[in-house]
């Protein structure tokens, strides 16, 4: 873990070259993963299989690559009865959440007499990608599908790694409005999604996380379809003063440590004491947390506090561009509201990241590696699309095809000057 001191003369330097630090393992992988994509276009499902035999050690077949209804009703039979719960509870709120995104329609008529308008429609097909092993986590469907789900998307097809699909994943999936589920994963599951092999049609538009091959994947069929974002590791800033319990932000710092040994999280704060009680209670927890391993590894080599007055914290966060920021503080509004630049933003004391991970109903797939500077978190937008209207009577058209025409011609396009002069009486 790094300190920085916002007063030390090196500090705005040190403190970028920290953020400039990679936190990607240095892998090249774009190279092998072109080639299984080229070999899922060119040979379908024979590509996936023998891929996933190889990568994943596991023989699948057209007959078994689905898995069936019955398989998942016996998984949410399976699923503990308050963890459905929690995953129902969970999948009412998203759903709601997302629902108030919804954008109308318009149409309107201006004062050239132009009718104008704009349509706005769901997607046909999603497929979602469901990481397998440590990070099968319901909460990655809920938060994919059911915002697909609302926006009334009509197909939802999930992939994930072959082998025992968890049952609070099938439980999840079911209540997200999963349409179907294939046991493949890596990038053949994207090259599957994205070109379609065998029983697995194409889709419109990829979503969810993955590994270094699933993310590579996803950037080299973009334009075939539609992607949602290129996922980094997980990042949290939390901007706390000493009224607050040291083990509960050092709680907020290690959820997402958890994640990743890639992971970053950063504690800024004006009171250096309870800074180095945050550091010791960091300590006394990580020796009792299962996922120890990859937290004291981020901690370790990824943390960072930043000791520096208040007022400096927006400005900091600014720069840091993070994936989710917490402002444990009373009246958090007041820096808050200074902040252009995080994926989500966490107002006080009981205001835990956590939350929104999982119930609180926005999304949690949100930008990383400082892409908050110029996109956003997972919404209902991903799954629509807006169509533009247009409708001119005679008289609208007299009002618009001269300057078209100027236009057309100045741009060295006669074919396009032609279409409006041709109307107008002026061409043949």
């Amino acid at each position: 873990m790094r300190k920085f001191r916002h007063t030390d003369p090196s500090f705005a330097a040190a403190f970028a070259a920290f953020l400039d630090e990679r936190r990607e393992t240095p892998t090249d992988v774009d190279g092998a993963v072109r080639e299984v994509l080229q070999a899922v276009r060119r040979e379908g499902f024979a590509a996936v299989a023998r891929y996933s035999e190889a990568f994943d050690r596991t023989a699948i077949t057209e007959a078994d690559a689905r898995v069936s209804e019955a398989e998942i009703e016996a998984g949410v039979a399976a699923c503990p009865v308050d963890v459905r719960e929690a995953i129902a509870f969970a999948a009412d709120r998203i759903r709601a959440y997302h629902e108030r995104q919804r954008p109308s329609d318009q149409s309107f008529t201006d004062a050239a007499g132009v009718q104008l308008g704009w349509r706005w429609t769901a997607l046909d097909s999603v497929g979602i990608y469901v990481p397998g092993g440590r990070a099968a986590y319901p909460s990655t469907v809920l938060m994919n599908a059911v915002p697909a789900a609302a926006a009334g998307v009509g197909r939802i097809a999930m992939v994930t790694p072959p082998g025992r699909l968890q049952p609070a994943v099938l439980a999840a999936a079911k209540a997200a409005g999963v349409s179907e589920i294939w046991r493949v994963g890596g990038a053949q599951a994207v090259g599957a999604l994205a070109f379609g092999a065998g029983p697995i049609r194409p889709v419109d538009k990829i979503v969810g996380p993955g590994n270094a091959y699933v993310t590579a994947a996803k950037r080299q069929v973009y334009g075939v379809v539609g992607i949602d974002a290129l996922a980094g590791p997980s990042e949290i800033v939390v901007v706390a003063d000493g009224a607050n319990r040291p083990d509960w932000i050092a709680a907020d710092l290690l959820s997402q440590a958890e994640h990743d040994p890639a992971a970053q999280s950063i504690l800024i704060t004006d009171d250096e004491a309870f800074a180095d009680a945050v550091a010791a209670a960091i300590e006394s927890q990580l020796s009792g947390l299962a996922t120890s391993e990859a937290a004291r590894a981020s901690w370790t080599t990824h943390g960072a506090t930043v000791l520096a007055p208040l007022e400096a914290a927006p400005d900091l966060v600014n720069q840091i561009a993070p994936e989710h920021v917490e402002f444990a503080l009373d009246a958090p509004e007041r820096l808050a509201d200074q902040v252009r630049h995080a994926g989500a933003i966490f107002l006080g004391r009981y205001a835990p990241e956590a939350l929104g991970d999982y119930v609180a109903g926005s999304n949690h797939v949100l930008p990383t590696s400082r892409a908050a500077r110029f996109s956003s978190g997972l919404s209902l937008f991903d799954f629509l699309k807006r169509t533009s209207i247009l409708k001119c009577d005679a008289a609208a058209f007299a009002a618009l095809a001269p300057a078209a025409i100027v236009l057309a011609e100045a741009e060295g396009l006669p074919a396009h000057a032609r279409s409006a002069a041709i109307r107008m009486g002026q061409g043949g």
